[in-house]
């Protein structure tokens, strides 16, 4: 049984998928829908980071709220990913451009290409770990991921729900501007998360190839890294943000 935190990319993400084109799935094909999605992210990003702040800003909610919704899409119409998926890309793009000038304006310009860089880092460091065999996704390492990214989503689930109810900042442990060491501790374990969930997505992807999933299952391979990689990259940032309030 195959288990992932991501939740694009679960045990049923591969199950009764139909291919009209009779073309199938390619590891290369995947990597280079990736690619493409990727430079588009940042390409987005990198149009809301140049902008004032206060321009900057008015893209968050609607780049968040409008990639919830096209996530969702693609999610139950996986055929549609290869029109969803870049616009997706874009949308979550310009809300991480806004989040990252923010970031840098309330702490240091230098938090945005130290997150980019550890970001990336990891996910080639990961990836080199993968094809070598270093890290195995086995049957007990998917699971123990896909309980502690549970937990971690019931943290975030009750910080949010606080936030409603008068705690506008929610748990304190979220917090950015939070110093202590539980509060950087938590930060630092949710990337460890976050980072071995990108070894599942890779495990995912090339099974779904060795499977020979149909052709437009890229493009939703390239979605489900995308998810993760915006998570690892956002944590990133809060983590370096609190780690940059101690000096």
């Amino acid at each position: 049984m195959m288990r992932s935190g991501n939740p694009a990319l679960n045990k049923n993400t591969f199950k009764s998928l139909t291919n009209t084109s009779g073309r199938v799935m390619t590891l290369d094909g995947a990597v280079n829908k990736t690619a493409i999605s990727l430079t588009i992210l940042l390409a987005a990003a990198y149009y809301t980071y140049s902008l004032p702040i206060e321009s900057a800003s008015n893209f968050v909610w609607p780049g968040l709220i409008g990639g919830f919704v096209l996530a969702l899409i693609t999610i139950f119409k996986k055929e549609w990913s290869p029109v969803t998926v870049p616009i997706y890309a874009v949308l979550e793009g310009l809300a991480l451009g806004g989040i990252s000038l923010v970031y840098a304006t309330a702490f240091e310009p230098g938090i945005v290409p130290k997150a980019i860089f550890l970001t990336l880092g990891i996910m080639f460091s990961l990836l080199f770990a993968y094809k070598t065999k270093v890290i195995k996704p086995t049957e007990n390492f998917k699971l123990g991921v896909f309980a502690a990214t549970g937990g971690i989503a019931i943290v975030y689930l009750v910080s949010l729900v606080m936030s409603f109810f008068g705690n506008s900042g929610g748990l304190a442990i979220m917090d950015p501007t939070n110093s202590s060491m539980l509060s950087i501790g938590f930060s630092l374990f949710v990337v460890i998360i976050a980072s071995l969930n990108l070894v599942m997505d890779f495990d995912f992807i090339e099974e779904a190839a060795e499977q020979g999933a149909p052709k437009y299952m890229e493009w939703y391979g390239a979605f489900g890294l995308l998810v993760t990689l915006v998570w690892l990259y956002l944590e990133i940032l809060r983590l370096l943000a609190k780690l940059s309030s101690r000096d």
